[in-house]
């Protein structure tokens, strides 16, 4: 054999060695990968084209306490397409029928979707976008179109949903709602009663397995989800729609009428502490009002003469004076160190009883009264404001809650000047369902309790838990004192002289504190100095059933700024709706009604549970109860108002399996 063919045999060789030596090294790693590493790479395979998603359970109901939604959730749906999966023989026989069906719903042309659905086949796309923020119905007609009626894999289509809070009242007591927002960052915001009670409403999160295609889009996989979602428990709210909205456009009225910054009002049920009512208004650029933030609970402000009711329980539990004592107002000045206290009245009003001076909310005399009984002792004073419990905070389960401000003598900002300031409301600071606190224990003779915004936490007709009434203080003051204050405040309405005559009216009685605050006083520029208006009260003023608080922030001084003027309308016009709309019936009869109602509701539904054959009867129900009745059963349910069902659309004894809708009205 040549020399030359010898060396190309031997590289030939060589380079077969070389082969099969690589395919060697190849195989191995391929069994490696399939025998050590498989699991990671498919792993890692199936996390880059397939990912499991969170689906928010639906929140649960928020009512008032007749039944009436205040917050409820509400699916909505998004349709889209997937071109990939339909055959080109289902596409052909169908499009132009789905087209169809399309416009009809959405009312567009049947050219239109023609035209998305044929772009969509030819270029592949397995994402378009057919129509959004369909509701249930919706959701259920399109599901039944040509073509989508073949399901995700034969008929491409997509569907995905999302849960969306609404608020049947619409702006009413929004802020007081509130809201839960969770944000990218797992940091949740917490407002008004969704954000208070949102333990409850929220409810647990279910599962979605979605498979990733192009431009980096998640399509779900099939129609169901890998983990259901729970949804929330239902609760009940102290609300009271009526009160609530007799409330909400009385202070309307007034913040339009004096062209106010904002405003707020609360009602509160003497005996129990329930909040019926919680109205905040603010006034936007182009001044409209709306529920901007919750003054009630979280703005803490210097009451000015509402207080005084504070001063004189201090007063007269620490025998300083009684109220036919007699104190001098002078010329309407009274000079403390290097300031001077005034009174509304240019001369002062004389010499008058204490009992007088309240009624005719008297600066000097009250500055007079606590200087001079509390100067050798000024810590006897702030001990005895703390002992009403005035220097803490509610401990409301809303957040933000205002801290109400009562100084300590040596504390910063403490003076020679701070008992006369603090006889009439500066110096100290409270929010406003701080004061109407204290103004409520007056009311209910002594005993304090703590304002509440929730009755029960509801699943279907099972207590989840119930909220009672907590006290903070059986007795705030002594009952003489009680009887004392509470006829100073009816006089400060019924007699002539008293700040809130104008307010009297002999068809209904109340009692109640006009303030006047002054607001940037501080500041020697006139414009610059703005008011508070206020007026706390209850009524009837002789069997309190419900004690009120409205307080109006900078009012036009052009037009009015006393509390008598600018805040008591809004009081008087509270009580007398309610009056009007809710005449006083025995509490006894209620609680025996509403245990008759309850037992009836209870035999109903275990009996309806177990039946399953046909619609029942909820007329007389309220919506709280008639909704998850029916749901239950299997139907979709439409409502229609606010209350109790005054009519059903399909008639009680209709088979179950004939009906898929039924629609409630409301009132």
């Amino acid at each position: 054999m040549p020399v030359t063919e010898k060396k190309i045999l031997t590289r030939l060789y060589v380079v077969a060695v070389g082969l099969f030596l690589f395919a060697g090294v190849v195989l191995f790693k391929l069994v490696s990968i399939q025998m050590v590493d498989g699991d990671k790479y498919r792993g890692l395979a199936e996390r880059r084209t397939s990912k499991m998603f969170t689906i928010a359970p639906n929140r649960g109901n928020l009512y008032s306490d007749d039944g009436s939604l205040l917050a409820t959730s509400v699916s909505k749906y998004t349709i889209r397409f997937d071109a990939v999966t339909v055959s080109d023989k289902n596409f052909k026989e169908n499009v132009k029928p789905l087209a169809n069906a399309l416009a009809k719903m959405f009312g567009k042309t049947s050219s239109h979707y023609q035209q998305i659905l044929r772009k969509a086949k030819n270029n592949k796309n397995r994402y378009t976008l057919i129509a959004r923020n369909l509701d249930y119905s919706q959701y259920m007609a399109v599901k039944e179109f040509p073509l989508f009626n073949k399901g995700p894999y034969k008929g491409g289509i997509i569907v995905e949903q999302k849960t969306v809070r609404e608020h049947p009242l619409g702006k009413i007591a929004e802020r007081s709602v509130g809201y839960q927002r969770i944000d990218d960052e797992g940091h949740t915001t917490n407002v008004g009663l969704e954000g208070a009670f949102g333990q409850y409403l929220r409810g647990i999160e279910g599962k979605r397995l979605k498979q990733k295609i192009a431009k980096g889009q998640w399509k779900p996989i099939g129609l169901d989800n890998i983990i259901e979602p729970k949804d929330g428990y239902d609760v009940v709210s102290t609300i009271d729609i009526n009160i609530q909205d007799i409330a909400h456009h009385a202070l309307l009225r007034q913040l339009e009428y004096y062209k106010a910054d904002h405003g707020c009002v609360i009602v509160m049920e003497t005996k129990s502490g329930e909040v019926k009512a919680i109205s905040n208004l603010g006034r936007t650029s182009e001044g409209k009002y709306y529920e901007k933030l919750n003054y009630a609970v979280g703005e803490s402000h210097e009451p000015g003469s509402t207080f005084k009711l504070m001063s004189m329980v201090a007063a007269l539990e620490d025998k300083v004076i009684d109220t036919s004592t007699v104190l001098d107002t002078e010329n309407g000045r009274f000079k403390v160190y290097d300031r001077v206290v005034k009174d509304s009245k240019w001369g002062g009003y004389g010499k008058v009883t204490l009992s007088k001076a309240f009624e005719l909310s008297s600066n000097t005399a009250f500055a007079k009264m606590i200087h001079y009984g509390y100067k050798e002792q000024p810590k006897k004073f702030v001990d005895r404001l703390s002992d009403m419990n005035l220097n803490i905070e509610l401990g409301l389960p809303i957040k933000g809650e205002g801290k109400p401000v009562i100084r300590y003598p040596g504390d910063k900002g403490w003076s020679g000047v701070s008992l006369a300031w603090m006889s009439h409301g500066y110096e100290v600071s409270m929010t406003p369902l701080q004061t109407l606190t204290f103004y409520n224990a007056i009311a209910n003779d002594g005993e304090m309790v703590k304002p509440r915004l929730i009755k029960e936490v509801k699943e279907w007709n099972r207590t989840i838990e119930k909220f009672d009434k907590e006290v903070i203080d059986p007795s705030i003051c002594s009952k003489e004192t009680i009887g004392k204050v509470k006829q100073l405040m009816k006089n400060v309405v019924e007699k002539k002289h008293g700040t809130g005559h104008g307010l009297y009216s002999p068809n209904f009685s109340m009692a109640g504190k006009t303030g006047t605050c002054q607001k940037n006083y501080v500041s020697k520029d006139p414009d610059k100095l703005k008011y508070i208006s206020s007026f706390a009260g209850y009524f009837p003023a002789d069997n309190p059933k419900y004690s009120c608080i409205v307080i109006i922030h900078e009012p036009d001084k052009s037009v009015g700024y006393y509390g008598a003027d600018v805040s008591g309308p809004v009081f008087k016009s509270v009580a007398q709706k309610i009056y009007a709309n809710s005449p006083l019936i025995d509490e006894v009869e209620i609680k025996a009604e509403n245990i008759d109602l309850d037992k009836s509701y209870q035999t109903y539904y275990a009996n309806a549970q177990k039946e399953f054959k046909t619609v029942p009867n909820v007329k007389g129900m309220s919506g709280m109860d008639a909704i998850p009745i029916l749901e239950n059963l299997g139907l979709e349910v439409e409502v229609i108002g606010n209350g109790k069902v005054k009519k059903q659309s399909i008639s009680k004894g209709t088979d179950i399996q004939k009906v898929e809708k039924i629609t409630l009205e409301l009132s």
